[in-house]
């Protein structure tokens, strides 16, 4: 299969995860706070990577040579899960996600920088073109800069810093290592960042089930976008994760009573449409 296409399929697991992440986050964000969130997150794919590297016998590729970049890279995705687990608790999931995918623009500003990689003019239009359907969906010149709003714009910009140095770590580290790391560094950071206050919520029998969910799906959803990461350029994976868009608009219509309006529905179309016209560039380009 072409590795474009193969990357997308991966993109398709990590838009499913990333979007029962914010379900279940919106479901105990009044239990915990995001930096408890986070820890026990961390704790149920601590167990579960373990036991995968255990049962592969891959400890032995564990090394400590890119540490600094592992450590880069998840203080960078801490920090704008934190920002995203706040957003989608006070703000509606279709304008969290919305102001989200700016982040394939900070990826578009990221890339030469950090990884030398070339912007064709072609995936520049598409992802512009994506923004335009941002901005169609979301329509922020009519709408206040609230908390939740900024939260959201300041986790774009941590999510592709994330996403440009797990591009990054591709090139040497295996995807067994970038787990590994991501889940005991976060867990750390969570750990200490929740007990600051003297305080850590334990899980309840109702907060215990969706924080085991949030823990399964963004593991899942960091294999599926490390491996197709692992496959094409960060410029051309990312935009993919705009399709998440439409399908978030619509669970936050079925499940909280968000309105899906004729804006989100054209803002939609034309972030399909940029998502097209990026992927038929990559396959192109690819051949």
């Amino acid at each position: 299969m072409n590795p474009i296409l193969k990357s997308s399929f991966w993109m398709i697991g990590a838009i499913a995860s990333f979007s029962t992440m914010a379900v279940a986050g919106r479901e105990i964000s009044l239990d915990h706070d995001t930096f408890e969130i986070m820890f026990y997150r961390s704790l149920v794919g601590i167990v579960i990577v373990t036991a995968a590297l255990s049962l592969a016998r891959r400890w032995g590729e564990i090394g400590f040579e890119r540490i600094g970049l592992h450590t880069v890279r998840n203080l960078s995705h801490f920090t704008g899960q934190n920002l995203w687990f706040f957003a989608v608790g006070v703000t509606p999931l279709a304008q969290v996600f919305a102001i989200e995918f700016t982040v394939p623009l900070w990826v578009l500003l990221m890339s030469p920088i950090f990884l030398g990689e070339h912007i064709t003019r072609v995936r520049a239009f598409a992802a512009i073109l994506g923004f335009v359907g941002i901005l169609v969906l979301t329509r922020p010149w009519t709408e206040p800069l609230t908390p939740g709003i900024l939260a959201a714009a300041g986790a774009a910009i941590g999510f592709a810093g994330s996403a440009v140095f797990t591009r990054r770590l591709t090139r040497t580290e295996s995807l067994g290592t970038i787990l590994f790391f991501l889940t005991t560094m976060q867990a750390v950071f969570g750990l200490v960042m929740a007990g600051l206050d003297g305080d850590i919520a334990l899980p309840t029998l109702v907060s215990a089930p969706w924080l085991f969910v949030i823990g399964c799906a963004g593991l899942f959803a960091h294999f599926c976008l490390t491996s197709a990461l692992a496959l094409a350029p960060a410029t051309l994976v990312m935009p993919i994760d705009f399709a998440r868009l439409p399908l978030i608009a619509a669970v936050g219509w079925v499940l909280y009573q968000e309105p899906l309006e004729r804006a989100v529905v054209i803002g939609a179309a034309i972030i399909l449409t940029a998502n097209y016209v990026n992927l038929r560039a990559g396959v192109r380009e690819s051949r």
